[in-house]
């Protein structure tokens, strides 16, 4: 492969290739490695992500009580900082099966301001002191004397944490972000903020921190309901590409506040919550049809996922069928679809981006999922599989730090799906992370390693390379050599995955592992 400026000019076999031996300034000898297009992560919250690296990450913690341990350790060694922050509880985890009180915490943190999100951030757990912060909190809905925060209560609570930090603190973090995603082969993300979520100085602090510099590349989304040219322009003058993202239709499947058809197995009188109805979808998604800008809704319940491809349906009644899929708009997470949903994705060119490592840590039988849903609810979510089948565009992501930065392990996640039926051969899914990702941002010319593509690529010590498939039929002819179906990374579960040696974005080198 040669790289002229920040394209790709030239791929071929390794003969012809010699004779650009000598035009050339730099020559990388691979020695058996694998070159890949670069990652592209769909669905990332960076600065979050950053301060979950640097900072209070409880994602591994064992035990309630060592959970609490870790907090007291944080607040001792973080003296300075006028709120804490922290991420990743699950009591689903824990063997003591409950979230921290508040006076636990309180005592944990010398009674200092504590904001602490749970594993999916739509619902935290706060000290005293950080309520005391926020006037009026407890008459927002979603707040619960000793209940973690949701809704209302828990943006207003979210805001003043985030207020809290230095735009030295916001940097590091986005830095530290950036540089792990580089590590693993990212060369793309997409940054989704928005009101409920981030400021509007952090979304174009980023930005600008990323514009023109070495490092993956930042596509931004700023979830705010559009409904005029005027709100359009504003959501562009951010520098987003899309009022997309986290545009709530609802919340998690974990909080409780995911929006269903049908009550939670475990909560029998809950059906979470509605933040958008179809005529809302509708409105946003017409505006931004005419203003030529992308539109997309954070959707993962099935009642919210209808009431997203309903109001999809009458923007399309009211503008065209074909101007709606030109735009090509997008829906966050997607997991709890039936057919009718699905059908209404392909039908309006929809693109699904989708979080496999979701599955992954709360699928099967006895996870998360299924205790939320019951076994035959979950059984149904994230069908990859059924969508592929139905032309539906797919975009792979992590949703960090919901779950880790870790694109392998995610192709991994939606290859060996815990629900055999909605698995996707490794290299449909390896597409749906790199291509996919692309074209989820409107881009066709990327994500591939051909001439005249954006010199975004990976280079990776790895094992032998196979073609994995999740069915015979499949496997039986394209795992036969004649088919010449190129082979990835070994991933079936528990092998090792593809280290990666050196990430370039436009042709820019901006990681190479060490003692390398």
């Amino acid at each position: 492969m040669v790289v002229e400026g920040d394209r790709i000019a030239w791929v071929g076999s390794e003969g012809a290739a010699d004779s650009f031996a000598d035009g050339v300034d730099d020559v990388l000898h691979l020695e058996d490695a694998l070159v890949t297009p670069a990652f592209t992560d769909a669905h990332v919250h960076t600065t979050a992500t950053g301060l979950a690296l640097t900072g209070l990450d409880l994602s591994t913690a064992a035990t309630l009580a060592d959970a609490l341990e870790r907090v007291a350790a944080h607040a001792a060694a973080r003296r300075a900082d006028r709120v804490l922050l922290g991420t990743g509880w699950d009591a689903t985890a824990w063997p003591e099966q409950r979230h921290p009180t508040r006076a636990e915490l309180d005592a944990a943190t010398g009674g200092r301001p504590l904001y602490l999100t749970r594993v999916d951030v739509h619902s935290a757990l706060v000290t005293t002191a950080m309520l005391e912060l926020v006037p009026g909190v407890t008459g927002l809905d979603g707040y619960g004397p000793d209940a973690p925060l949701t809704g209302a209560a828990h943006h207003a609570v979210r805001a003043a944490a985030h207020g809290s930090l230095t735009t030295a603190q916001r940097t590091e973090a986005q830095r530290a972000a950036l540089d792990r995603a580089a590590s693993l082969g990212i060369g793309s993300v997409h940054e989704c903020g928005g009101p409920d979520i981030s400021s509007e100085d952090d979304f174009t602090g980023l930005l600008r921190l990323t514009a023109g510099s070495d490092g993956p590349r930042v596509i931004g989304y700023w979830a705010e309901p559009v409904t005029s040219a005027k709100d359009a322009a504003r959501i562009r003058d951010l520098g987003a590409v899309g009022a997309a993202g986290d545009l709530f239709a609802d919340g998690s499947l974990g909080s409780h506040t995911a929006h269903l058809h049908a009550p939670y197995d475990d909560a029998p009188h809950g059906h979470g919550a509605a933040h958008l109805d179809a005529d809302a979808v509708a409105a946003h998604v017409a505006a931004c049809t005419e203003a030529g800008l992308q539109a997309g809704f954070h959707a993962i319940g099935d009642a919210a996922l209808t009431a997203v491809t309903g109001g999809v349906l009458r923007a399309a009644e009211r503008l065209g069928a074909d101007r709606v899929r030109a735009a090509r708009h997008r829906i966050e997470h997607a997991e709890m679809l039936h057919e009718d949903h699905i059908a209404a994705f392909a039908a309006h060119a929809l693109t699904a981006s989708v979080q496999p490592a979701f599955d992954a840590a709360w699928g099967g039988e006895h996870g998360m999922y299924a205790r939320r849903l019951g076994t035959a609810r979950a059984r149904t979510l994230n069908p990859y599989a059924a969508l592929l089948r139905a032309g539906v565009p797919l975009a792979l992501g992590s949703d960090s730090p919901v779950t880790p930065l870790d694109p392998w392990g995610t192709v991994r996640a939606a290859a060996f799906h815990r629900t055999a039926e909605h698995r996707i051969s490794a290299r449909a899914a390896f597409a749906a992370h790199t291509r996919g990702g692309w074209r989820a941002a409107g881009r066709d010319d990327a994500g591939t390693l051909v001439p005249g593509a954006p010199a975004d690529y990976a280079v990776w010590r790895t094992g032998e390379l196979v073609v994995q498939a999740p069915d015979t039929r499949v496997a039986n002819w394209s795992t036969d050599p004649r088919s010449g179906t190129p082979g990835l990374p070994d991933l079936t579960p528990g092998v090792p995955l593809p280290v990666c040696l050196r990430t370039a974005v436009a042709g820019r080198t901006v990681y190479t592992r060490p003692n390398e």
